[in-house]
């Protein structure tokens, strides 16, 4: 990849993550980093994430290739003013949610975009948390790729493929669905899930008693709120679409534990099973 100039709006694990692995595959590259979050600013110049930090959003709009990684209504509001200022500036937001970010985009300025959704992610955030393997083997959905220019397309496909990922093309509104099951709704059941827990038991009993099941079904209950909460509001339908089929699921396992019916019950836990021939 030849030199350019690349700006990362969102200085957390996903931003600084993907300014690591640019860095890995672009010799020679400068990366300009912005944050409203002064402190993620100078941890980042510290940890050599950036090599300088933009005074504002505005002074990336000459970058050769933008990253958007800050929560997905941060992106809508940063698109409804964002002004690429050459033809070939590459802007790749990297939001967990398609739909709404897809439309929200000026029509002038809508080929200068990719939307682009990594499937990848841990339970922490801040610069501190990244790491030049995030993206490594993991899925990246691009969406309404039709909609990029033709130079931003080659862009996209060119960097994520070099990043060592696997390329999906969806329909923005068919990937907000998909995501809705495979991705936010075990987020929300998450949250439950360590909600639930912690209103009946104690700290110690949880300490004492939690296995390596209960660690992996809360892990993602650490994730960051803020950027949690925009992503709901942004795929509400679809979200709680996911919600009431995992209702329903989970109502018919109570049914069966109430009534003792075992062996309807050990049929349902083996058709669950047949997820592990597909993963």
């Amino acid at each position: 990849m030849k030199k350019e100039t690349i700006g990362i709006v969102g200085l957390g694990l996903m931003g600084g993550s993907m300014a690591l692995a640019v860095k890995e595959v672009c010799d020679g590259c400068r990366f300009i980093g912005y944050d409203h979050n002064r402190r993620h600013c100078k941890e980042a110049l510290h940890l050599g994430i950036v090599d300088e930090i933009a005074e504002s959003l505005h002074s990336l709009e000459m970058c050769d290739i933008v990253f958007l990684a800050v929560p997905v209504d941060g992106i809508i509001a940063i698109a409804e003013t964002f002004r690429p200022r050459h033809d070939r500036c590459t802007v790749i937001d990297l939001g967990s949610t398609k739909a709404k970010i897809s439309r929200s985009i000026p029509e002038a300025y809508r080929a200068h975009y990719v939307t682009a959704h990594p499937m990848t992610g841990t339970e922490k955030f801040g610069p501190s948390a990244a790491f030049t393997e995030l993206y490594r083997d993991k899925v990246v959905v691009l969406c309404d790729l039709e909609r990029s220019g033709e130079h931003q397309r080659r862009v996209a496909v060119k960097l994520f493929a070099l990043l060592g990922m696997k390329l999906v093309y969806m329909d923005a509104e068919a990937h907000d669905r998909h995501a809705a099951f495979i991705s936010h709704m075990p987020h929300a059941l998450s949250y439950a899930l360590a909600n639930s827990v912690m209103r009946q038991e104690d700290p110690e009993s949880i300490v004492a008693l939690a296995g390596g099941g209960f660690r992996d079904m809360s892990r993602i209950a650490k994730s960051n709120p803020d950027m949690w909460e925009d992503i709901f509001r942004q795929n509400k339908a679809n979200l709680l679409e996911a919600i009431e089929a995992f209702e329903k699921e989970l109502g018919e396992c109570k049914k069966m534990i109430e009534q003792e019916r075992w062996e309807a019950l050990n049929r349902w836990m083996s058709e669950a099973n047949a997820l592990h021939n597909i993963l």
